[in-house]
């Protein structure tokens, strides 16, 4: 593809290897970096992004793919950049296959907890009779982010968060070691006491969950 050549070449130019170890210590190394800083990244996409607006508006889907299989993380990022300004109400019911492709595919949590809110979020708003169906496949699954994912695909949507499909989420995962999981019921539970929270704030009291989940939880309440 046009756009990623020339994205690669572009990036390669910026790259700072001064930046990029101290972002890999960050992630654990467990992703190569650049060294292009999130504002850099973005003028960068942006200027590419309009040279190539034809090509990306037929083929985003596998541009996003073709950038995560690359191996530094800032192309991993524009692809979900990419995806939340492509997507935005032009989700097919297919997307859901490459949805839960890029969360299992070079898994963390920045990447992962950006597709869970913007991407999925997004799907499951266009298509709410599939919501019931995906949360539970991905819940059940013995795939840690996808489970995460399905606690957090609510983040978005504020006040029309389903608080049952949250605390139903909550409950399943509640026992869970997995510091990523008790994190992210917190999480998911904090910012929807932004909107209701006596019903939070009821259901933390009355349910044995984590120390990390309940504290997290709590924290605006």
């Amino acid at each position: 593809m046009k756009f990623c050549n020339e994205l690669e070449t572009r990036f390669r130019k910026e790259s700072n290897r001064e930046l990029a170890v101290p972002m890999e210590n960050y992630m654990k190394n467990n992703f190569s970096f650049l060294g292009l800083k999130t504002e850099k990244r973005r003028e960068i996409f942006k200027l590419i992004y309009e040279q190539n607006k034809a090509e990306i508006k037929s083929n985003y889907r596998t541009i996003a793919l073709e950038l995560f299989q690359m191996k530094e993380r800032e192309f991993h990022q524009v692809a979900i950049d990419l995806l939340v300004k492509e997507f935005k109400k032009n989700y097919v019911l297919e997307d859901i296959q490459l949805i839960e492709k890029l969360i299992i595919k070079n898994s963390w949590w920045d990447s992962v907890d950006t597709i869970a809110k913007y991407i999925l979020g997004g799907y499951l708003l266009q298509f709410p009779s599939e919501t019931l169906k995906v949360i539970e496949r991905f819940s059940n699954s013995k795939n840690m982010w996808l489970n995460r994912s399905a606690i957090l695909f609510q983040l978005s949507y504020k006040e029309k968060t389903n608080f049952e499909i949250l605390k139903s989420e909550c409950e399943k995962h509640k026992h869970s070691n997995e510091f990523f999981i008790q994190k992210a019921i917190g999480w998911a539970l904090r910012d929807y006491s932004r909107f209701n929270p006596n019903g939070v704030a009821d259901y933390v009291n009355t349910t044995s969950l984590k120390p990390l989940s309940r504290r997290e939880a709590l924290r605006l309440l």
